[in-house]
């Protein structure tokens, strides 16, 4: 009769774990809201890059469905841009003397570029996106309890959420995505939440590698919310003139 009575009752003696669409609400209630993260038309960043003794100056504009991104080191600006159906590049670090003219996104970065130019994240509103989110238990980031969300995207991608289990808002995002055929690995923590337009964003990002301790840190130094992003600025320019041949000195 006593063990009986023990698998009678032990279900109430077992705490029920979250579910993902619970964490979630509680997610975007941190943030400010769903209203308020849906009320947002663009943001606009200026911030750095600081790699080592480098310091890299990023600036950009991330409309609902489109972006430009610029960075700038030595004189040198990379420039990526996505309008919603295409995408182009200008990378003058790329190779051997870089490249001054547009180039179209590969298909491996036109995926990333249509989970980028995602204004609400894809979390927001998943299954309606056709990704899938699972919960995985608890974890320890950095001495603090999080809870583990693992989103698998509809393009066969899969990104990692940790909240952290107080403040419910993301401390980590670990990432796997295919590159030419080979699985690309990146973790990425989130600091210094401020508010903008009634939205909590992360002005202090750290990216790296996994088991790898070093990191490129960003720092935020401004975020303008609803800045009207010029679609000219999407366009793919046309190539630049060849510099003209000298004509052969007559004989």
């Amino acid at each position: 009769m006593r063990s009986l009575a023990l698998l009678l009752f032990a279900p109430a003696l077992v705490a029920q774990a979250p579910s993902v669409d619970q964490l979630l609400a509680k997610n975007f209630e941190a943030k400010g809201g769903l209203a308020k993260i849906k009320a947002l038309k663009s943001v606009k960043m200026a911030g750095r890059i600081m790699q080592g003794p480098m310091e890299i100056a990023i600036t950009g504009i991330q409309a609902r469905g489109a972006f430009r991104m610029e960075v700038s080191v030595q004189g040198m600006t990379q420039i990526t841009a996505f309008d919603g159906k295409a995408g182009w590049k200008i990378d003058p670090f790329q190779g051997y003397g870089g490249g001054k003219n547009a180039e179209a996104f590969t298909a491996d970065e036109m995926k990333a570029a249509e989970v980028q130019a995602d204004l609400d994240g894809p979390l927001v509103d998943y299954a309606a996106k056709g990704h899938k989110v699972e919960y995985m238990g608890k974890d320890t980031i950095e001495g603090a309890p999080a809870h583990k969300l693992k989103l698998t995207l509809k393009n066969g991608d899969v990104q990692t959420y940790f909240l952290d289990a107080d403040s419910f808002l993301e401390v980590k995002q670990t990432s796997k995505r295919k590159v030419r055929e080979q699985e690309v690995e990146a973790e990425t923590f989130y600091g210094d939440f401020r508010e903008v337009a009634g939205v909590l964003m992360p002005f202090a990002i750290e990216q790296g590698m996994p088991g790898m301790p070093q990191r490129s840190k960003i720092i935020i130094d401004k975020i303008e919310p609803n800045v009207a992003l010029d679609p000219a600025s999407l366009k793919m320019p046309a190539p630049a003139p060849a510099p003209a041949t000298a004509a052969p000195a007559p004989k």
